[in-house]
């Protein structure tokens, strides 16, 4: 899909359009500087948003690039981090590409562009339920981390980890633990 849009991308004038996977774009983008980048908030493979200001090295006058993501109205805990993380470009997936060539063109102008079909999307993402350090402790259940591991790894007692997963579980409207990470990946927020 990823070849393909990039593919039709280059056939607009002006354009000079480089595609990688997700995993590799850092590097990618660290060595070319684009002015955007475009990214499929559904393949990041639960990696999240790159941090921007690493995006272009130190030392080089670079700006860190524009982002624009490719969304869905469903998932706004993906909208939110992706907000959180400076993107300027907000394309709905089930609209026209068209859009995503208007919102990479506002990006290159650092100008914001939301595709008024997320509006629900990012109202639904202002109402998360989950804190940021209870997302970072549902984050590590959902990649199948022990309480003993997330404690360890986010510098808590087991005691709090235990009260931030009851938190979240109530907050979620869950029964339990694995149902707090089956709705929290539905509503994109891990």
């Amino acid at each position: 899909m990823r070849s393909v849009l990039a593919e039709w991308l280059r056939g607009e004038p002006g354009l000079c359009v480089d595609h990688t996977p997700w995993r590799d774009a850092d590097a990618r983008v660290r060595s070319s500087c684009p002015d955007v980048c475009a990214a499929d908030l559904d393949w990041a493979e639960g990696q999240g948003m790159p941090p921007l200001g690493d995006l272009c090295p130190p030392g080089t006058g670079g700006r860190p690039p524009a982002l624009v993501v490719l969304a869905q109205v469903n998932r706004p805990g993906l909208l939110k981090r992706a907000a959180e993380a400076g993107a300027l470009g907000f394309v709905d997936k089930a609209g026209s590409p068209d859009r995503l060539v208007r919102a990479i063109r506002s990006g290159a102008k650092r100008e914001r562009f939301v595709d008024a079909s997320l509006g629900f999307g990012f109202l639904k993402a202002a109402q998360m339920p989950l804190t940021r350090r209870e997302l970072s402790v549902l984050s590590l259940a959902a990649a199948g981390a022990s309480i003993a591991e997330i404690a360890g790894s986010l510098h808590l007692s087991h005691g709090t980890v235990r009260n931030y997963m009851a938190s979240i579980t109530r907050k979620t409207g869950a029964r339990n633990r694995v149902d707090a990470i089956r709705i929290s990946r539905g509503e994109g927020w891990v």
